[in-house]
């Protein structure tokens, strides 16, 4: 048993050294990118371990699993064999992903992904638009590379392996080992798998990209990799451009007056978790769901016929931080050399001068939010081991909203006066299981937990009602989608994702309520445009109150989308080609403005 387990140690430990001694071989090779020094070098090593863990545990799997077979079945010569193969193998694949990401990174600026599969038709024309030198080198390096692996590799196989008397605790101990390095390929116990985001750490997207993993990059974005250029292709180039045209859809911001008092508040952007309008009375909800959040909507600007672009949370949050269309089929967070170039509000006013911080009180690599969020110009991003340990597991999805709003309210009030900040939080508890401590008579457990939600909203206001930061504070409310409430509202009901968007503080100049019909996406565009800040960058964001402003929204939904303008809604299902409804009355117009505007966007997104 000893002799087994102690083999798997040694070659599990093998892989895991042999990336983490290639990160600093990444750093030097890749220095013009940034500058570092020993201890940015320590940051990257101990941040990436857990994802080097995890492709480690992967590469285990195959000798695992000969090694379980050994100990009922005798493969006597076969087993070095089957090992010298697999080492083999596994040497020149490697050699061959830890290399090329060193020697592509300098043109490519992100980590070898999936990308560079679709150069393997074109080797020979990419290695011909290289210098002779560089490709012999390269191959030479590799070969090296793969002899020093497959050496370290070989050390670690006995020769044979004995039978054991002790078959059964022999395998319990196999066993166990196993599922250790299964929690090691997955990240750790917590409620997401690993993602490339999970090792990101540094506002520094050079630091982030040498911690990552190329093979599990490599891999990762193999499993999700779809052909972008032959999605949503309904109509010739020119057709969809100049259909896309009538939607007049301007990104300029064009105003006659301000919104707020000042063009430099302290922003605080509260996103709910299926905060959606169906819970809320000024939109048409039920009564006694959100008594706080009605009352505030006389007191702050409020967004009427404001429609959430999707309907999960991480095609949500780029939605509103980066004013970035959803689709249908595709998560953009889930695809980080294009979601760190769509750029985010949190980017534009750190350029500006703001400090910018995300706050989530549960686990924030989940769907690589951490590693979209650092890409994108939030200098910090927290989750729930920011908190206390005794209170990470207060809702099933991490820390529930009272304590978390709490400790936003504790961070706003400790801020230096004379540093401009933007923060966001995320809310979790108005969420499955929909279990959480409050409870407001005749209310279905779901509605109880928007009005646990409503709860924390009135606190948390009336206490930073009575700061010194109120007055130069603009807080802004608004979710992250809807959800199907009451039970049987489905996507062909446009009231499941038409959402509520408020502006309160004293930054704000008047009550007032906006009834253009508008996106998450235009968040990004109207509140730079409040502050005098270039939003050019924000290709799908318009400035609400532009005078140039055309109303129209836009929402996805599992292969399907919604648009909603001014002569009414059309609601289109792509895969059965079919509207799903519409009002007044079905409109071809409408079906074909959908199609060319996610023509228009899978166009812009194969171009990042």
């Amino acid at each position: 048993m000893k002799e087994r387990i102690l083999f798997l140690f040694r070659l599990y430990f093998t892989y895991v050294v042999s990336f983490l001694l290639m990160k600093p071989v990444f750093m030097v090779y890749n220095s013009s990118a940034s500058a570092f020094s020993f201890t940015d070098v320590i940051q990257v090593i101990s941040h990436g371990l857990i994802m080097d863990c995890s492709v480690s545990g992967y590469l285990i799997a195959f000798p695992m699993l000969l090694t379980i077979l050994s100990v009922w079945i005798p493969l006597k010569k076969w087993w070095k064999r089957l090992l010298t193969i697999y080492a083999g193998i596994v040497a020149l694949i490697l050699a061959i992903i830890l290399i090329t990401d060193c020697a592509l990174y300098p043109f490519w600026q992100f980590k070898l992904d999936a990308i560079a599969l679709s150069y393997i038709d074109s080797l020979k024309g990419a290695v011909g638009s290289v210098s002779a030198i560089f490709a012999v080198t390269g191959f030479l390096t590799i070969g090296i590379l793969a002899l020093c692996l497959f050496f370290l590799q070989y050390r670690c196989i006995p020769p044979t392996l004995e039978k054991t008397p002790h078959r059964l605790s022999t395998m319990a101990a196999l066993i166990i080992s196993g599922g250790i390095a299964f929690i090691g390929v997955r990240g750790g116990v917590g409620k997401s798998n690993m993602n490339v985001g999970t090792v990101y750490y540094s506002e520094n997207i050079f630091y982030n990209h040498a911690a990552v993993n190329p093979a599990f990059s490599l891999l990762y974005s193999s499993l999700k990799a779809k052909n972008f250029g032959k999605m949503y292709r309904f109509f010739p180039e020119s057709q969809s451009d100049s259909i896309f045209q009538t939607a007049n859809y301007s990104t300029q911001s064009n105003h006659t007056d301000s919104l707020l008092t000042t063009s430099q508040p302290n922003i605080l952007l509260v996103i709910l978790e299926g905060f959606g309008g169906t819970f809320i009375e000024h939109l048409g909800g039920a009564k006694n769901i959100t008594p706080h959040f009605d009352r505030l909507i006389g007191e702050g600007i409020f967004f009427s016929d404001f429609y959430a672009n999707s309907f999960r949370t991480d095609r949500g949050l780029v939605s509103i931080l980066s004013g970035y269309p959803a689709f249908p089929e595709i998560s953009v967070l889930q695809y980080p050399e294009k979601s760190q170039k769509i750029g985010s509000i949190g980017a534009s006013l750190n350029r500006s001068g703001y400090t910018t911080e995300f706050i989530y009180g549960g686990d924030i690599n989940f769907k690589n939010i951490k590693g979209y969020l650092l890409s994108n110009g939030y200098q910090n991003a927290l989750g729930d081991t920011y908190f206390p340990s005794n209170v990470r597991t207060t809702h099933a999805w991490g820390v529930t909203d009272a304590i978390a709003f709490d400790t936003v309210y504790q961070r706003i009030t400790h801020k230096p006066v004379s540093q401009p900040w933007f923060m966001t939080f995320l809310t979790l508890a108005s969420h499955e299981p929909w279990t959480v401590p409050f409870k407001r008579n005749g209310l279905d457990k779901v509605a109880n937990s928007m009005a646990y939600v409503d709860d924390c909203i009135g606190n948390f206001i009336e206490h930073l009602r009575q700061t010194p930061q109120w007055d130069n504070l603009l807080v802004i409310f608004l979710p992250d989608h809807g959800i199907g409430y009451p039970q049987g509202l489905t996507e062909a009901d446009i009231r499941r994702y038409h959402v509520p968007m408020l502006w309160l503080g004293g930054a704000v100049k008047e009550p007032k309520v906006i009834d253009k019909t508008c996106n998450q996406t235009d968040l990004a565009a109207t509140l730079l445009g409040q502050l005098g800040i270039n939003h050019s960058s924000f290709r799908f964001s318009r400035d609400v109150m532009s005078q140039d402003y055309h109303p129209l929204a836009f929402h996805t939904f599992d292969n399907g989308f919604a648009v909603i303008d001014s002569t009414g809604h059309t609601v289109y299902d792509l895969t059965a080609s079919k509207t799903l409804t519409a009002f007044p009355q079905k409109s071809e117009e409408r079906i074909n403005l959908g199609k060319a505007m996610l023509q228009k966007y899978i166009g812009d997104f194969v171009s990042r």
